[in-house]
């Protein structure tokens, strides 16, 4: 990384694109916690959270859906969604929030006692978007949701996270290869480019850049 420098307002979808290994995912890691950082601070709601470890990150309502799905095989669809309420006040209303998960992701509930392994490669991220929601998070860190899913389960993929944004009105941040379908989705977005960031705009005015349409888009 190189001097990087971004914020996301509350109720946005911010989208990070970059070619492969241009620092995407170590941004995530960053903000979660889970990479240390050089230099610099990571603020969260005015807060300084640069020295937090990841867990008191979650509790402040800061999760990730990992690149590649990364769920439990061995557990139940259900299981692995219980794991996100890790670190939740007891008091929590979990039939309520499996209800809105389920709401969301009908299959999940309809395979809810099958082994997560043998969900398809689509289901399997529903199932890590379900587990990182589970707990209403206030900030959702997304990596490469579209990596390895055909185009229809990436267009329902992407659906899912626009709904959550516009009608839950949840902030997202959203590390992409897949260029076009994060900017259609998204308010603003950052290029990124070997560890450091050299060109951000609102996301129309990006996808009408030449040079990331020649970069990114195949124009």
């Amino acid at each position: 990384m190189h001097g990087v420098s971004f914020h996301v307002e509350e109720g946005e979808l911010v989208s990070i694109i970059g070619a492969n290994g241009a620092g995407k995912t170590s941004i995530l890691n960053s903000v979660m916690g889970m990479t240390p950082t050089a230099a610099g601070a990571i603020t969260f709601r005015g807060r300084d959270i640069t020295k937090l470890p990841s867990h008191q990150r979650a509790r402040l309502g800061v999760r990730i859906v990992p690149e590649g799905a990364r769920i439990f095989p061995q557990l139940t669809v259900l299981e692995n969604i219980r794991t996100g309420l890790y670190g939740q006040k007891k008091t929590a209303d979990v039939s309520s929030r499996l209800a809105w998960i389920y709401e969301l992701f009908p299959v999940l509930q309809e395979r809810s006692r099958q082994l997560a392994q043998t969900l398809s490669g689509g289901e399997q991220q529903q199932l890590s978007i379900a587990r990182a929601l589970v707990s209403k998070p206030v900030l959702l860190l997304v990596d490469e949701v579209s990596m390895g899913l055909m185009p229809i389960l990436v267009e329902k993929v992407f659906d899912v996270l626009r709904h959550l944004n516009e009608e839950q009105h949840l902030t997202i941040l959203l590390v992409e290869q897949n260029a076009l379908a994060s900017l259609s989705i998204s308010h603003r977005a950052y290029v990124l480019e070997t560890g450091a960031i050299t060109l951000q705009g609102r996301a129309e005015q990006l996808v009408s850049d030449p040079r990331v349409r020649e970069a990114y888009l195949g124009a």
